[in-house]
C-alpha cells in the first residue's frame, strides 16, 4: 500500500520487547467517522522530560491532541510529536492511527485534533486538487503551505523526510548492470532490453505518476511482458532475490535497508516530492506559539535514512511504534526519561 493507506506490520510486537512508557488504551477505540474522522482516544503518559527541546515547558496548561494515519511511518511520527508536547509541558490525547489520508487531515482542518505530520505531495495532490507536483522540494512546501492557510491549517518547516516512489534492485544486480540512477535505467533498457524487469503494484503501473509517466519522462518503452504486478511486500522480496531485477519501492522503507536493496536516483526528478512537515490547527498554534520551537528541531533531524531504521525497528523487528518513537527521541537527546 502507498502513503494513502496501511502498511502491513505497523501494529506488531515481538514478545519480551522491553516498554520503558505505556500509553493507557485500555477501553480507547479509534473511530473513523464519515465526516470528521475521530471520536475517542486516549492519553500518552510517557514519563519524559525536557531534554534539548521543550526547556522551560512552554506547553504547560495545554491540552493538545494529535493524530496519524495508521501506517508504520506515520505512528512513529505521531508518537514523536506527542512525546515532544509532553516533554514540554503539555498534555497529550493520543488519536494516531486513523485510517486513510482523509480522517486525520479533517480532524486537524476542524481542530478536533491539533497537529500530525503530513507530506507536502499528498497535501498538494490529494487535498488541495493539484496534478501537476513541483519539482523543488522547497517550492513544493512553501506552495503547500500558502494554500492550506485558507484551510486554517499552518505547516511548520519541513524535514528532507521524502517518502516518495523509487526503483531499488539487490546488490548483485547493481554491480552487474552498474545503474545508478533512472536514466541509466533507461539506457539499459535500450541497449540490454531482457535485462530491464520490474516488479510493481498495480496502482504504480496505471498511474501518471507511476509507471507509465516515468516511461514517458525518461524515454524507456519497457515490454509489457517485463512488468510483474504484485503486493508491496512482496516487490520487495523478490527484488531482493532478484526475480526482478528492479522492484517498485518506498523511499523511507525499512525493508530498503534491511534487505540490502539500492535505489536508484531520480536524477530527472520526476516522482513528486513527500516531504513529512509538522501541521497545526492555526487556532491552536496562535494560542501555543512555542509548539513551533518544539518541533523545528526534531523535524530537522528527520531523513530518509532515519526514518529506514526506525521503520524497520516496525516492520522487520516486530517492535512497537510508540516504543521506537520514544528510544529515538532519548537517543538524539531531545527528551530525558523521568
Amino acid at each position: 500500500m502507498s502513503r494513502y493507506g496501511a502498511r502491513p506490520g505497523h501494529g506488531t510486537r515481538r514478545p519480551g520487547v522491553r516498554r520503558r512508557t505505556r500509553a493507557l488504551l485500555a477501553g480507547a477505540v479509534l473511530l473513523s467517522a464519515a465526516a470528521c474522522g475521530l471520536t475517542s482516544g486516549s492519553p500518552m503518559v510517557d514519563d519524559v522530560e525536557p531534554g534539548s527541546i521543550g526547556r522551560g515547558k512552554p506547553l504547560e496548561g495545554a491540552e493538545l491532541t494529535v493524530t496519524s494515519k495508521e501506517f508504520t511511518e506515520q505512528l512513529i511520527l505521531g508518537a514523536i510529536m506527542g512525546i515532544a508536547f509532553q516533554a514540554a509541558g503539555a498534555e497529550v490525547i493520543d488519536r494516531t492511527g486513523i485510517q486513510g489520508s482523509v480522517g486525520s487531515r479533517e480532524a486537524v482542518v476542524n481542530g478536533e485534533a491539533d497537529a500530525a505530520f503530513e507530506y507536502t505531495g499528498t497535501a498538494w495532490i490529494t487535498y488541495q486538487g493539484n496534478s501537476k507536483p513541483l519539482p523543488d522540494p522547497r517550492e513544493q512546501w512553501e506552495a503547500v503551505r500558502k494554500a492550506d492557510l485558507k484551510n486554517g491549517v499552518t505547516w511548520l518547516e519541513p524535514s528532507t523526510l521524502n517518502n516518495t516512489y523509487a526503483l531499488a534492485m539487490n546488490r548483485a544486480n547493481a554491480k552487474k548492470y552498474g545503474t545508478r540512477t533512472l536514466s541509466d535505467v533507461a539506457a539499459l533498457a535500450k541497449s540490454d532490453p531482457g535485462a530491464v524487469t520490474l516488479c510493481v503494484e498495480g496502482e504504480f503501473a496505471n498511474r501518471a505518476d507511476g509507471l507509465p509517466g516515468l516511461e514517458k519522462a525518461y524515454g524507456m518503452n519497457i515490454p509489457a511482458g517485463n512488468i510483474t504486478q504484485m503486493d508491496t511486500g512482496i516487490i520487495y522480496t523478490q527484488a531482493a532475490k532478484g526475480t526482478c531485477t528492479y522492484g517498485e519501492v518506498f523511499t523511507t522503507d525499512g525493508r530498503i535497508k534491511s534487505m540490502d536493496l539500492v535505489v536508484m536516483e531520480d536524477d530527472k526528478k520526476f516522482f513528486p516530492n513527500y516531504n513529512a512537515a509538522p501541521t497545526v490547527n492555526t487556532k491552536t498554534l496562535k494560542e501555543w506559539p512555542a509548539i513551533n520551537e518544539v518541533l523545528d528541531p526534531v523535524t530537522a533531524k528527520l531523513d530518509n535514512d532515519v526514518a529506514q531504521t526506525l521503520n524497520a525497528k516496525v516492520d522487520v523487528d516486530g517492535e512497537d511504534p510508540h516504543q521506537v518513537a520514544l528510544d529515538w527521541m532519548v537517543d538524539e537527546g531531545f527528551v530525558k526519561e523521568g
